[in-house]
């Protein structure tokens, strides 16, 4: 009961001074503050005995809160407010004594202590948030607003913030960097075939594929107003779109050249910026309306059962289910080239799982190998990397059989990803 007898004057307003003062005088404080002690034995929590010393260190930790709060802030608040407040500061931290700080009001009457919650341990969500479902989910894309890639975000996460990204490699970098959390990437169109470039990016980075996208594609051509089809001398967009819609501008009679950019809707825009009235551009109808252009022919697509099949990357891979049809991605490669493709697919074949796409890439690191009958090096042959995708999941028992086999007869055996297959209803574009 000695320290209670030596701080009875507690009852005062604390001056305290900062390190590095703002004013030349010594700031007195609007809010009274009275310790309550038990003078019974209180168990504390590290085992430190209370003294004049601790007194004094978790005060001035208590007063040195409330001043720089009221400096920063700049705005006077109620005793009330600040005195909870102040409560909440000290009982919420550890300090070298556990006192029982009561705030008093302008009466100076004590209230009671409101409870604190117990602080919460910083987790990886708190740097980088990656909810579940659709909200607040940062999905990155390659073009700008107004691509189908946007439309293939906004399909797989209706209510997600889309990153629009200038190439395919900064959406994967993206990701890996956490500026994003998924990514939606092409890889193969039903009329245009693969898009190469992702499938060798896939390899490169170490990202896995979480879910997959079919989105329909309609093509519109789009001119800047007031300008009509006989005043246009090029059409530019991306080298696949340009190449859905060749037998249709022939048809059209338009005497153009064709130009390739980035994406369909870069086109649009960049039409819009430099006033191009001799050009017009293949992209979306939503391109047309953001960037201010006319639609000068709608549905212009050779065929109107375009689709176009994008990925959903992420940096963990997702957990395979049985309960719904899932699609796995595999690439493989092996030292003896193409010979042992054979014995790959009766793999899959001997366990009726179907395939559903299967994709050579050049195998970068060996391109040629060199062999003869001597074994000297004289004959020339091509190396390649091998993608499939067959419909089963990695959770299934003749899946995980058949890649065992697999890698039986390979140097080189990755998988991509298994998720589960895109099953919504689709008509084609009228």
């Amino acid at each position: 009961m000695q320290a209670i007898s030596q701080v009875q004057n507690l009852n005062s307003y604390l001056i305290i001074r900062r390190s590095k003062p703002r004013f030349d005088k010594p700031v007195r404080l609007a809010v009274p503050v009275r310790c309550v002690y038990h003078s019974d034995s209180v168990p504390f929590p590290n085992g430190v005995r209370s003294s004049r010393v601790d007194w004094q260190s978790s005060c001035a930790i208590l007063s040195s809160k409330v001043f720089s709060q009221d400096q920063d802030s700049g705005e006077k608040s109620n005793t009330s407010s600040a005195s909870d407040h102040l409560a909440a500061a000290v009982n919420g931290h550890k300090t070298s004594l556990d006192l029982n700080l009561v705030p008093l009001d302008k009466k100076n009457k004590p209230q009671p202590p409101a409870k604190q919650p117990p602080q919460k341990p910083l987790t990886i969500t708190d740097l980088s948030p990656a909810p579940k479902h659709g909200s607040q989910l940062r999905v990155a894309y390659q073009g700008v607003p107004g691509a189908y890639s946007e439309a293939a975000a906004g399909k797989a996460y209706p209510n997600c913030e889309a990153i629009p990204c200038d190439q395919f490699e900064v959406a994967f970098q993206a990701v890996e960097l956490w500026i994003a959390d998924r990514a939606v990437l092409p890889v193969e169109n039903s009329l245009g075939g693969s898009i190469h470039r992702n499938y060798d990016l896939l390899l490169r980075h170490r990202l896995h594929i979480v879910g997959e996208v079919q989105l329909p594609v309609h093509h519109c051509l789009l001119a800047l107003p007031g300008v009509r089809t006989e005043y246009l001398t090029r059409v530019i967009s991306h080298p696949q779109a340009l190449s859905q819609c060749e037998n249709t501008i022939t048809k059209l009679d338009l005497n153009v050249t064709r130009e390739a950019v980035d994406d369909t809707a870069g086109a649009a825009e960049y039409i819009a910026t430099n006033n191009l009235r001799d050009t017009a551009a293949i992209a979306s109808a939503r391109a047309a309306e953001l960037y201010g252009l006319n639609v000068l022919a709608d549905g212009i697509q050779d065929d109107s059962s375009n689709v176009t099949r994008f990925v959903i990357l992420a940096r963990d891979p997702i957990i395979p289910r049985t309960d719904r049809p899932f699609k796995t991605s595999i690439v493989f490669a092996h030292e003896e080239g193409t010979s042992v493709l054979f014995k790959v697919l009766s793999a899959f074949a001997f366990r009726n799982i179907s395939l559903t796409k299967i994709e050579s890439r050049p195998h970068r690191n060996r391109p040629i190998r060199l062999v003869d009958d001597a074994n000297v090096g004289t004959a020339k042959h091509f190396e390649y990397m091998f993608y499939v995708d067959f419909e089963a999941s990695m959770a299934e028992v003749r899946a995980q059989n058949a890649l065992a086999e697999v890698q039986e007869f390979t140097s080189f055996l990755r998988v991509l990803g298994s998720y589960p297959m895109d099953m919504t209803p689709w008509c084609p574009s009228s």
